[in-house]
């Protein structure tokens, strides 16, 4: 793996940053969803709860199972946002993910995982883009600061411009639609969007070399104010009309100069693994979207 982390810490983070990351989770927690109505469990159901009014909801693996919930509702384009507070202590692994996908033999995805670690390690931020069946397109990160310590805000914004994959408020990575030079985008399929915690220590923590220690379960992930301000997707149809939405400004915004900034810090200190120059994994040249300026 091509490696680019670096020595910096949370004093690094420019106060600006700081600050837009604060007031994106106030205004995302404003306007949080309810569990009860708006997910359902799909697997592992006595390993799930809903609590607190329908505003906290765990999810608990031991040797076992583990345990899921997806959305009621499928969405073509959105964003999407949940606090997650991970496991803590040692969590190798274990894996909890927070992602889209659709249904079928050529199906889109859009992930976020999380992968364990031995107490005192960090956490693993994993990301990709699966279009059409077809995925490889990580990146992996660390997070700069204790993800177990309490709720941090993960967001996803889906449109038919780009994916961008967001960290309390700051911009992480971005995917752009460069259909135009042949690279397939997800942007027909409609996804639901999912949650789960399960073991995953065949490849999770280290390539596998460290296992689950089952000592320590059950391991709990916690989630709390989940918002869904999506295209929801019935009986064909899309619920955004096709031109200008002022009320899902995502659909048609772009990063600002402010947002590339704070993305290219986080790739600069936190990113530990890019596809685009693992020259060992695609010994006959790296994908198409890797040598494009846009990218």
């Amino acid at each position: 793996m091509a490696s680019s982390t670096s020595s910096s810490s949370s004093s690094n983070v420019p106060v600006l940053t700081l600050l837009l990351s604060l007031l994106a989770s106030f205004l995302m927690v404003t306007s949080a969803g309810n569990f009860y109505s708006d997910v359902h469990i799909v697997w592992g159901h006595g390993k799930a709860e809903i609590l607190n009014s329908g505003n906290l909801l765990t999810l608990n693996l031991d040797k076992d199972s583990g345990a899921g919930f997806e959305s009621y509702n499928e969405y073509l384009f959105g964003k999407i946002d949940m606090q997650i507070k991970l496991v803590p202590g040692n969590s190798a692994g274990t894996v909890t993910t927070f992602y889209m996908t659709s249904t079928g033999a050529n199906w889109d995805e859009i992930d976020i995982e999380f992968l364990g670690n031995v107490t005192g390690q960090p956490y693993t931020l994993h990301t990709n883009v699966i279009c059409q069946g077809k995925g490889d397109r990580e990146q992996q990160f660390y997070l700069w600061f204790d993800p177990t310590a309490d709720f941090h805000t993960y967001s996803i914004v889906w449109s038919s411009k780009h994916i961008v994959f967001y960290v309390d408020g700051i911009p992480i990575r971005e995917f752009k639609n460069m259909e135009i030079f042949g690279i397939p985008f997800p942007n027909k399929q409609p996804m639901n969007i999912h949650s789960t915690l399960w073991n995953a220590d065949d490849w999770a923590t280290q390539g596998g070399r460290v296992k689950t220690d089952w000592t320590d379960s059950p391991f709990t992930a916690s989630f709390r104010n989940f918002n869904a301000d999506g295209c929801i997707w019935s009986f064909g149809k899309s619920s955004c009309d096709s031109n200008f939405n002022g009320n899902k400004a995502w659909l048609w915004e772009e990063l600002d100069f402010s947002e590339k900034g704070q993305m290219q810090w986080a790739q600069n200190n936190y990113k530990i693994y890019d596809y685009c120059k693992d020259t060992t994994r695609f010994p006959q040249g790296l994908p198409r979207e890797c040598t494009l300026k846009s990218q």
